[in-house]
């Protein structure tokens, strides 16, 4: 899906997430961007570590 978007297409999102946002808040929104996915990330490995903990109890 990405690969259809291209370079051009690409900068044109860009632009217009800039003139959305401002310049002001585009650091606050990738600040929670990251912090959500950073959230996510411990979120799921909390829940494949609890996999791996059952399957070595049944073992």
């Amino acid at each position: 899906m990405l690969n259809s978007i291209g370079i051009p297409g690409l900068i044109i999102i860009l632009v217009l997430i800039l003139i959305i946002f401002g310049p002001t808040k585009l650091p606050k929104l990738g600040r929670s961007i990251g912090e959500s996915m950073k959230n996510f990330k411990e979120s799921t490995k909390g829940v494949l570590d609890d996999d791996d903990v059952k399957k070595e109890e049944k073992l």
